[in-house]
């Protein structure tokens, strides 16, 4: 009886199963059946409501171009009364670019993107990306996805003029260099996030380089070091072509040609002894060559010594205090600024692969606006108040932020006797500590960038006290701005700089959105930290005093942070299958 009971519920869990799996098979079938009969019936008809200025533009402006005025995907109604909506007109596709897009309010204003590229590249992970650590295709994520949370609009193509008096962005086709493919993009307010293209020195043969600042930079490298290996294998290749090929020099020690180098080391130790032959991880070699003292000078000497020993010890070659000369098509000259004595003063080392990471300079349309503004005075970016608003613009619609915009940094010596007299209240010709205090506040509210420089204010106060008076008069607190004054820097070329940057101009159209006359606050840079990957560990360097040097966390810290930035679900997953995928399977070593 009891064997009876037990095969009657046997028979109906069996049949309970066969009947949910065959309910869910059917309701996917409808489900993928219904979806592709909506999307028949979404695109039905789109030519009788797309308007007619989007397929026949106006042609105008100085140089009688088509207007871009209306756009394809104008084909519903809350498109339509968008187009009575400021417009805003965002240049570039990069942290800065997202940052904002992500911020603004897409019901306050007409937004459209342009750039280049229809993706959004992670930036601070493209050296996994050269050796097969991570997929390509996991550090990029859809612009068009991205505008479409904000309604706006995207168009492919790269900007090279600007009508400042139309307020008209002249664009050429990305496909396109002839005249019939450019037109132009009328805007209200303009956003620059164009980014940086790497600096040069005026070295001869960077023809011969690599750079690293592109998806498609990323796939030249790792195709070049797949190719090389191979040909380092066959059994015709002299010993001296195998060391070549296998010689990668890598032109800077910052963090990205650091964390390069960590990305080559852990490919040769994990991947290249297990595929290749032997032979070929005793001939391959990795050489940074830096013009300053240490490598990842931007970070504390701590961990600069840190990176230079654990190199040392796993045999990256690193040349500091050295300037290249020239770059040959097989091999690089280099020069000892301080040669020990004995040592030559000029070197050289071949190369299969060499890569260019030595700082940035301006794009071609970053330049051109310098150019035609003419009050511009940096060399290597756009300059901008504290509102990020580009210097020279009368009405402030023009916003610069990111790699290809520096904020001008105020010259407190220039407003001595302003801010002296303001300070002191009582009219005595020094000021107490009292007024001191009230004064270093009303600074660093006009002027944010100086709260790095300040310090704690009793002992800032008693540091130029110099008479011991419980007092400081005019020549000690000029003194005092005068530090200050040689404190400030520009911000760094950072993703982290730039999107905050982005976030901040995203609240402040959204503000002005509101109310033309709101009071402004400027913006201000918070530091977060740094981070750099040496090869199965990381180092980095968080607020005042704290510091990670080193230890198995750290490579998960580094991981979890850059997983926690990135912009999609869809990234994220991508990553996490990467980062599996590796640690079960090693990486792929395919040339394609």
């Amino acid at each position: 009886m009891k064997n009876k009971n037990q095969n009657k519920k046997k028979i109906i869990t069996r049949r309970g199963l066969w009947a949910l799996g065959g309910f869910i098979t059917i309701s996917g079938a409808v489900y993928f059946l219904r979806r592709d009969i909506e999307y028949t019936d979404i695109a039905r008809g789109a030519h009788e409501t797309v308007p007619t200025l989007a397929l026949h533009p106006k042609a105008g402006g100085a140089k009688d171009l088509p207007i871009v005025t209306h756009q394809l995907d104008d084909d519903n109604p809350k498109a339509l009364e968008k187009l009575n909506k400021p417009r805003i007109v965002i240049l570039g596709g990069g942290w800065g670019a997202v940052a904002a897009l992500q911020e603004l309010h897409g019901d306050d204003y007409n937004i459209t993107l342009i750039s280049d590229n229809n993706y959004f590249l992670f930036t601070p992970l493209l050296p996994s990306a050269t050796v097969g650590t991570l997929e390509l295709r996991s550090l990029l994520e859809s612009l068009r996805k991205i505008v479409s949370r904000v309604q706006g609009h995207f168009l492919e193509g790269t900007a090279v003029d600007v009508d400042l008096d139309n307020k008209y962005v002249e664009v050429i086709a990305a496909d396109g260099k002839d005249d019939d493919k450019r037109f132009y993009v009328p805007y209200d307010k303009l956003l620059i996030a164009v980014g940086s293209t790497s600096i040069t020195h005026g070295i001869e043969g960077l023809e011969h380089t690599a750079r690293l600042k592109t998806i498609q930079d990323a796939m030249t490298i790792r195709r070049t070091i797949s190719s090389n290996v191979e040909q380092a294998s066959l059994p015709i290749t002299t010993p001296e072509e195998r060391k070549r090929l296998l010689s990668i020099v890598i032109c800077g020690g910052g963090p990205t040609g650091i964390e390069f180098a960590s990305e080559i080391y852990d490919w040769m130790n994990e991947d290249l002894v297990k595929w290749f032959p032997k032979i070929l991880r005793e001939d391959m070699s990795v050489t940074v060559i830096q013009s300053r003292d240490h490598i990842l000078n931007q970070m504390a000497a701590e961990i600069s010594d840190y990176a230079e020993e654990k190199f040392s010890r796993e045999g990256i070659n690193v040349i500091t205090n050295t300037r290249v000369l020239r770059i040959l098509k097989d091999k690089v000259i280099y020069k000892k600024k301080n040669p020990i004595e004995g040592e030559p003063p000029f070197g050289e080392v071949s190369y299969g692969l060499c890569l260019w990471s030595t700082g940035i300079a301006m794009t071609p349309f970053a330049t051109m606006l310098a150019e035609k503004l003419g009050t511009q005075v940096h060399k290597r970016a756009i300059q901008t108040d504290i509102y990020c608003r580009v210097l020279g613009i009368p009405d402030g619609s023009v916003f610069a932020i990111g790699d290809c915009a520096t904020i001008k940094n105020v010259k407190l010596l220039e407003h001595i006797m302003d801010i002296f007299e303001e300070a002191d209240e009582d009219k005595d010709g020094s000021l107490t500590f009292g007024e001191f205090k009230r004064c270093i506040k009303r600074i660093m509210k006009r002027y944010p960038v100086t709260k790095q420089h300040i310090g704690e204010l009793v002992s800032t106060f008693n540091k130029y006290d110099a008479d011991h008076s419980n007092t400081l008069e005019l020549e000690e607190m000029r003194s005092l701005l005068g530090d200050i004054d040689k404190k400030m820097t520009q911000l760094p070329a950072t993703a982290q700089v730039a999107s905050q940057q982005g976030v901040y101009v995203g609240k402040l159209l959204n503000q002005l959105a509101k109310n033309r006359d709101a009071a402004l606050h400027p913006f201000q840079y918070n530091h977060f930290g740094s981070l750099a990957y040496l090869g199965n560990t990381a180092v980095g360097e968080f607020g005042p005093g704290y510091k990670m040097i080193g230890g198995l966390y750290a490579q998960y810290l580094w991981r979890s942070v850059y997983w926690s930035k990135q912009v999609s679900l869809r990234t994220r997953i991508n990553l996490s299958i990467d980062w599996t995928r590796g640690a079960l399977f090693g990486r792929d070593i395919t040339t394609v």
